[in-house]
C-alpha cells in the first residue's frame, strides 16, 4: 500500500480470532500496510484486558467492547475516535454480546460488526443469528440515513453469492450459504448499503476465510468470503478499491481469516 496522500482514507476489517494470540502477525500487517482505521471481530478478550499498548505504540487509539473467551469487536483509529457506541442499544438482551461496536471517523459513521454464526440450520443459535440480522435492520433504520456516509463491516458469517464460496453445490443449506441468511443479509443491505469489494472485484475466486482443518486451503482456494465492507451510497461513490489480503493467512500461527481493505478519497 503507498503512503497515504491527503484526502485518501483507508479501513481495514479483520477477524482476528483472538487479538492476544494474534499480535505477531497484526502488528507487523499494520506496520506495513498503515491503514487509517481498522475493525477487528473476534478479540476473545474482555474489555479491560485488551492489549492497548502495542497499539497505541503503533499510532491507534482504540474503542473495545470485549467479553471473557468468545466474541469481542474493537475500532482502531489514527486519528480521533467520536461517538464510541456499543451493541445494538434496542433492549432486546439483559446482556448485550460483544457483537457491535461503531464510532465516527473522519466525518464517517463506522460500525463493526461479528454476526452470530449459526452453528446448525435447525438450531436456536440459527434462529438467534435471522433475529440479530433482523435487529440490525432496526438498528440502522433507527440510528442512521442512507444519505449519509456509513460504512458497516466485519465479519458476516455469510457467503453472499455462489461466487463467493469454493464448493457452492456441495455447501448449499450451511448456516452462512442458505436462502435464510441471504434474505436476513439483503434485507439488511437493502437499507442502503453496497457491496464495495464487488465494485471493484466482480470475479470470482476470491476469499477471507480459509477454515484451519483443510489442507493447503490457500494454495487450493477452498475458502468462503464472509468478510465483508459494505458502504452507503455517499461512501461507495467514493471508494477507490478493495481488495482481499492473503498474506497473513500463510503467516506462522494465523487467523483463519484475511483482512479486507477498502480505500476511499474523502
Amino acid at each position: 500500500m503507498t503512503a497515504k496522500r491527503a484526502g485518501k482514507f483507508s479501513l481495514a476489517t479483520f477477524n482476528v480470532n483472538s487479538v492476544r494470540s494474534r499480535l505477531d502477525v497484526l502488528l507487523p500487517w499494520l506496520e506495513r500496510n498503515r491503514p487509517d482505521a481498522v475493525c477487528l471481530q473476534e478479540i476473545k478478550v474482555q474489555t479491560e484486558a485488551f492489549p492497548l499498548e502495542p497499539f497505541e505504540k503503533a499510532g491507534y487509539s482504540c474503542a473495545v467492547f470485549g467479553e471473557k473467551s468468545y466474541n469481542g469487536v474493537a475500532i482502531l483509529s489514527r486519528e480521533p475516535l467520536a461517538d464510541v457506541r456499543r451493541g445494538l442499544e434496542d433492549g432486546a438482551e439483559k446482556t448485550e454480546p460483544a457483537r457491535l461496536i461503531r464510532a465516527r471517523v473522519r466525518g464517517v459513521a463506522v460500525v463493526n460488526t461479528y454476526v452470530p454464526q449459526g452453528h446448525e440450520p435447525d438450531s436456536d443459535k440459527f434462529r438467534y443469528k435471522l433475529a440479530w440480522l433482523a435487529r440490525l435492520k432496526e438498528f440502522f433504520e433507527r440510528e442512521y440515513s442512507p444519505k449519509e456516509p456509513v460504512l458497516w463491516c466485519g465479519d458476516m458469517n455469510i457467503a453472499p453469492t455462489p461466487i463467493d464460496i469454493y464448493d457452492p453445490k456441495g455447501l448449499l443449506g450451511h448456516v452462512g450459504f442458505c436462502p435464510e441468511v441471504w434474505k436476513a443479509l439483503g434485507e439488511v443491505t437493502a437499507w442502503g448499503f453496497e457491496d464495495v469489494f464487488r465494485r471493484h472485484r466482480p470475479e470470482p475466486g476470491w476469499y477471507s476465510y480459509y477454515d484451519y482443518r483443510a489442507k493447503d486451503p490457500v494454495k487450493r482456494k477452498t475458502g468462503w468470503r464472509v468478510d465483508h465492507v459494505y458502504c452507503s451510497a455517499p461512501l461507495a461513490e467514493r471508494c477507490t478499491d478493495c481488495w482481499i489480503d492473503v498474506e497473513p493467512r500463510l503467516a506462522e500461527k494465523p487467523s483463519d481469516h484475511c483482512p479486507v481493505v477498502a480505500e476511499f478519497e474523502l
